[in-house]
């Protein structure tokens, strides 16, 4: 077990338990999870919630405990503009029962100051359960850049509130390996890891960030430098969905299992690097 683990779209909808337990097989030590399928393989997996099945909790809770696998971060809410994040409690309760330690929101809300209030109401509702909380930034959302996620962090004023990093939305947005290196302690709640090209359009970004990411290695992103930028005690996730070899009926842990791999050897790299350096 390390600190990698995968993260909620990765898997399509699989099932919770069926996921815990593909986790487990990996060799990771967490998931992401959330209330109910956000992406998916249509056909394959039946649908399900976790906001309406309490023995379905149950056994996920069962799952966690019994292939040592926890919940690294919870995909607790998408805001939509005009949107009220209070509508989240109901997820971020089943998040608190199931044990999560941090639940993420992403704002569609362009206003920014009712986006910010949003955001701080929302680490507020998590930190009531006992959960930190983190915003996830990206060119398409309210909170579009790193700048604005610092910026919001400093609005919210509260500890346990933290930036998601995910290193597609690192590359769409221009961040560089300083910018990264510039966040201070606490400041990065979870970072979820996939590569990609330098080229791209809106089009491909959006299709890109929900079906279609590069296994670290496969692509151009400097992962090493944005890695070697953070600290090396966040919780990663891998946020891989491959959604043309899903629908050509390969499984998730079949492209994954290559994809940890590819992150175990880049993070012994940067161990390494460290140790020599």
């Amino acid at each position: 077990m390390d600190r990698l683990g995968i993260d909620f779209i990765s898997v399509f909808g699989m099932p919770p338990v069926a996921f815990v337990e593909l986790a487990a097989e990996l060799g990771c030590a967490h998931i992401g999870l959330g209330a109910k399928p956000l992406v998916t393989n249509p056909g394959v997996y039946p649908d399900w919630s976790l906001l309406d099945d309490a023995a379905l909790r149950r056994a996920v809770k069962s799952a966690l405990v019994a292939n040592g696998v926890s919940i690294a971060i919870g995909e607790a809410c998408l805001l939509f503009p005009g949107g009220d994040v209070r509508d989240a409690e109901p997820v971020l309760d089943v998040l608190a029962e199931l044990g999560a330690p941090c639940a993420n929101i992403a704002s569609l809300e362009q206003d920014r100051a009712r986006s910010f209030d949003q955001c701080a109401l929302f680490a507020d509702l998590a930190a009531a359960r006992g959960m930190r909380a983190t915003v996830e930034f990206a060119p398409l959302m309210g909170v579009r850049d790193l700048a604005a996620a610092r910026a919001l962090i400093e609005h919210v004023g509260n500890p346990g509130f933290g930036i998601l990093i995910d290193m597609l939305h690192v590359a769409r947005s221009g961040a560089t390996a300083a910018d990264l290196a510039a966040l201070g302690p606490g400041e990065v709640g979870h970072i979820q890891l996939c590569d990609g090209l330098l080229d791209w359009t809106m089009e491909s970004y959006v299709e890109e960030a929900s079906a279609e990411r590069l296994c670290p290695g496969d692509g151009e992103f400097p992962l090493a430098d944005w890695l070697a930028a953070l600290r090396d005690d966040v919780s990663i996730g891998l946020e891989i969905p491959m959604r043309r070899k899903a629908l050509a009926g390969i499984t998730p842990g079949e492209w994954l299992g290559p994809c940890l791999a590819a992150s175990r050897a880049l993070l012994a790299q940067l161990r390494r690097a460290t140790t020599t350096g």
